[in-house]
C-alpha cells in the first residue's frame, strides 16, 4: 500500500520525517531516471531552501500546511517564479517574475517545486516527441512515448520521482499521457482553475489539472487548489454509465481486453452501463474544435509573447521550433494558408453551445453519472515511427488526430474528465479508462473516480521506483 500526499504531509507536519529527505529523495530519483528525459530544468538548491524553510519553521510551531515539504513537479508552460518558462520551445525563455495563481496555491500549501517538465513543443502534440529539448520516454518501455502533451509531468510521477504534478489539457495533454503511462490525470471543468501565468494553447479549451499516481491524491490536490471537498459518492450499484459508441469502436486488441475486463468488473458491481450514441457530437466536436484551434493558437500566443517576451514576434516562435509536426501546423494552419477565416472561427464559436447543450441533453436523457470508454485506443508506440503517424488494427493513421479522437469532446463541452489506470495490454504497456462528467459537477466526477479505482484492480505506478 502506497503512503499518501496527505499522509507524507502529516509525518513532515509531526516531524516523523522531514521535508528535506522527502526533497532529496525526490531529486535523487530525478537523476537515476535522467535517461527518461521527462525535466528540462531540475532546481535541486533551491527546493532544499524552501524544505530547510518548512524544517525549521516545524521546529519552531506546528503549522497545518496540508502539502507541508511535498515535492511537487509542473510542466513547463506553467509559470513558476524564479523559473524560466520554456513552453518547450527554443523562441521562448523568460523568467517568471510572479507564480501562476495554481502555483501560488499548491506552495501555500506547503508544496515544493522541485523542476519543470518536459512536453510536446508548444504543448501541440500527443506523443512528447520534443526535437528541442529530448523525447520524452515511457518508463515502461523506454523505446515507446508517454502521450502529450504533458508528458514529462506524467512520466516523473510513473517512474516515481514524485507523487504528483501539475499538466495542461486542451484536447487531452493531461488524460493521454495518464493514460499511456499508468497514472490518474483529471481535466477539471473549463475555466474551474485560473489559467493565469500559463503560456496559453487554445483559451476556450486550456486548463490546468493535477496528475498523481492515484485518484486519492489527484482528488487531493485538486481540493487544495479549489476549497471543495469531494462529496459521498453514489455506491456502485447505484451508478449509471453511458458507454459511447463510437469511442471504443476502434481498439487495440491489448486496450480492448483491458476495457472489457473493467466494464465486466463494474457490471459485476451492480453499476449499469448504457450504450449510448454519441456519432454525430463527436463530429461535431471535431468540425468546431479545430476552426476555434487553429484561431485562437494565433490570437492568444500573440497576445502572450506581448505580456512576458514583448522583443519576440509569432513568426520569429515559429521560425525556431524544432519538431517537425509542430512546425508544419504552426507554419500552415496557424499562420499559413490553411488557416481558419475569421467567419469560419465565428461560426465555429456559434455552433458550441449547441454542442455543449447536446452533450448535457444525453446525459439528461439517459440519466447518466458519467460516460465511460478508453482513454486512447492504443498502447504506447514507438518514439521513433509515431511522430505523424502509428499502426492500429493493420492501418496506417495520423498520430494526432487518432489519439485525441476520444478526448477532444470534454475540450468543446467544458466537460471535466479523469483517466485511471485498469491494467495492460498485450505489450505490457498501460491502458486507461476515462470518465467524462457534467461541466461544473467536478468533485462528484472525482468522487465516482475514486469509488470505481478501488473495484477495478489497476497497475500499480511507482512501483517503477
Amino acid at each position: 500500500m502506497t503512503t499518501s500526499l496527505r499522509q507524507f504531509s502529516e509525518m513532515v507536519r509531526k516531524r516523523k520525517i522531514t521535508a528535506t529527505s522527502l526533497i532529496e529523495d525526490a531529486c535523487d530519483n530525478a537523476v537515476a531516471h535522467s535517461d527518461l528525459d521527462a525535466f528540462i530544468c531540475l532546481d535541486r538548491q533551491g527546493a532544499l531552501q524552501k524544505a530547510q524553510r518548512i524544517d525549521n519553521e516545524l521546529k519552531e510551531s506546528s503549522n497545518n500546511w496540508p502539502l507541508a515539504g511535498i515535492p511537487i513537479v509542473v510542466k513547463d508552460n506553467i509559470n513558476v517564479r524564479g523559473f524560466q518558462t520554456t513552453a518547450g520551445t527554443p523562441g521562448m525563455n523568460f523568467q517568471a517574475k510572479t507564480s501562476a495563481p495554481i502555483i501560488e496555491s499548491l506552495e501555500k500549501a506547503g508544496a515544493i517545486v522541485i523542476g519543470k517538465t518536459n512536453f510536446h513543443e508548444l504543448a501541440f502534440g500527443v506523443t512528447s516527441n520534443n526535437a528541442a529539448y529530448g523525447a520524452v520516454r515511457n518508463p515502461w518501455d523506454k523505446s515507446c512515448f508517454p502521450g502529450g502533451s504533458s508528458g514529462g509531468t506524467a512520466v516523473a510521477i510513473a517512474a516515481g520521482i514524485v507523487s504528483a504534478g501539475l499538466g495542461t489539457d486542451t484536447a487531452g495533454s493531461i488524460r493521454l499521457p495518464a493514460a499511456l503511462t499508468g497514472i490518474v490525470g483529471f481535466r477539471p471543468s473549463t475555466g474551474c482553475l485560473s489559467t493565469e501565468g500559463i503560456v496559453p494553447s487554445v483559451p476556450a479549451f486550456d486548463t490546468p489539472g493535477p496528475m498523481a499516481a492515484n485518484v486519492e491524491d489527484t482528488a487531493y490536490l485538486f481540493e487544495i487548489l479549489t476549497g471543495s471537498a469531494l462529496p459521498q459518492a453514489k455506491p456502485l450499484n447505484q451508478l449509471r454509465l453511458g458507454l459511447a459508441h463510437p469511442l471504443f469502436d476502434n481498439l487495440s486488441p491489448g486496450v480492448y481486453q483491458a476495457f472489457k475486463a473493467a466494464l465486466h468488473s463494474l457490471s459485476s458491481a451492480g453499476t449499469t452501463l448504457i450504450e449510448i450514441d454519441l456519432s454525430s457530437l463527436v463530429s461535431a466536436v471535431l468540425d468546431v474544435g479545430f476552426p476555434i484551434g487553429f484561431h485562437q493558437m494565433k490570437t492568444a500566443m500573440t497576445q502572450f509573447l506581448a505580456s512576458y517576451q514583448p522583443n519576440t514576434q509569432l513568426a520569429e516562435l515559429v521560425a525556431m521550433i524544432k519538431s517537425n509536426d509542430v512546425k508544419a501546423v504552426y507554419q500552415e494552419s496557424v499562420l499559413g494558408p490553411k488557416a481558419p477565416s475569421n467567419a469560419e472561427y465565428q461560426t465555429a464559436l456559434k455552433k458550441m453551445p449547441g454542442v455543449r447543450d447536446n452533450y448535457l441533453k444525453i446525459i439528461q436523457q439517459h440519466q447518466l453519472d458519467a460516460i465511460v470508454f478508453p482513454t486512447a485506443p492504443s498502447e504506447a508506440q514507438s518514439i521513433s515511427t509515431s511522430s505523424n503517424q502509428l499502426e492500429l488494427n493493420g492501418k496506417i493513421l495520423p498520430t494526432l488526430d487518432t489519439l485525441i479522437h476520444n478526448n477532444a469532446t470534454a475540450a468543446v463541452t467544458g466537460a471535466p474528465g479523469i483517466s485511471i489506470p485498469i491494467g495492460r495490454g498485450n505489450n505490457g504497456l498501460p491502458v486507461g479508462l476515462e470518465l467524462d462528467g457534467v461541466p461544473g459537477a467536478d468533485s462528484t466526477l472525482l468522487a465516482i473516480a475514486k469509488e470505481i479505482e478501488l473495484q477495478i484492480p489497476a497497475l500499480v505506478s511507482n512501483g517503477l521506483k
